[in-house]
């Protein structure tokens, strides 16, 4: 055993002479203890803790000085029979003992320790801040409510956590930091990062620009048109001709490709199927769409 081994674990027979002694007699010196006493012992740590140690295990490691230390659940049972919850906490509660007598050797080492312990007492003890945003239309201010918004979390080297906004179109989390970053996106609306620190987190609500070209899209698909050779001339102008547009399956079963002459025939046929489609996905370049991924719901 190390010099700290044999230190914690001579003042842990001197605590089991002790407890041992409140309803026992014995000499105060556990390596006198003989017979008797020794199945005394075995007997009230039995009644304790529900554990027995062998006469020759107190001979090897409480009579004699033992090359190493018993068994860590050894150990954590003689703790708690001393009145701790295991071995760990033992060796802690000595170690605060040992730091007052040292604090009470030198004023200055006093403020100094004092000053790490209140750090890290803060640091374990600090509360959380609760951070909450609405989301509204940067058109009309109203609450964006109809479709959930995706917030992803960005939290310094750890992995991003993911939320979605509730039925009044808010979302709120808790952090032991002062500030929050985080990214919100829908399939209508342009994504935006956001970063707020507690202190200046005063206005709650967040304005959301829309995805023009995804209104747009929403709109034709669901067939709120009457004029449809128009319907399709006003979707020829909104989608590059080299486009690429996928639909995409439940389950992922599979992908099919569009031609943009085939994606525009199927939103402009008047039939029920155009009010299940959803756009997931939509890439704009040089005011035209180029790439556009969808389901039928």
């Amino acid at each position: 055993m190390n010099s700290e081994d044999i230190y914690y674990f001579n003042l842990l027979k001197k605590a089991i002479v002790v407890t041992f002694l409140e309803n026992n007699k014995a000499p105060n010196s556990i390596e006198k203890w003989k017979g008797e006493e020794i199945i005394a012992f075995q007997e009230d740590l039995y009644k304790n803790v529900k554990t027995k140690v062998s006469e020759k295990w107190f001979y090897t490691y409480f009579k004699n000085t033992p090359d190493k230390l018993p068994r860590i659940d050894m150990l954590n049972l003689l703790s708690k029979y001393v009145g701790l919850k295991n071995w760990n906490t033992f060796k802690g509660s000595h170690q605060e003992k040992n730091l007052k007598k040292t604090l009470n050797k030198s004023i200055y080492l006093y403020f100094i320790i004092g000053f790490f312990v209140i750090t890290i007492a803060w640091m374990f003890t600090k509360t959380e801040n609760n951070f909450q945003f609405c989301f509204v239309h940067n058109i009309n201010n109203k609450p964006i409510t109809k479709t959930s918004l995706d917030i992803k979390v960005l939290q310094k080297n750890e992995s991003p956590i993911y939320y979605k906004t509730d039925s009044s179109g808010c979302f709120s989390f808790k952090t032991k930091n002062d500030y929050i970053k985080f990214v919100v996106q829908s399939p209508y609306h342009k994504t935006d990062t956001i970063t707020r620190y507690i202190s200046s987190n005063t206005n709650k609500t967040i304005k959301l620009n829309t995805d023009d070209y995804a209104l747009m899209l929403h709109y034709y698909s669901n067939g709120n048109v009457k004029d449809w050779n128009k319907h399709k001339q006003q979707l020829n102008k909104l989608i590059s001709d080299d486009a690429e547009i996928y639909q995409l399956f439940d389950d992922n079963i599979g992908i099919e490709v569009f031609s943009k002459k085939d994606f525009i025939r199927l939103i402009t046929i008047p039939t029920k199927t155009l009010k299940s489609i959803k756009i997931l996905y939509r890439k704009v370049q040089d005011d035209k769409i180029v790439k556009l991924k969808f389901i039928m719901e």
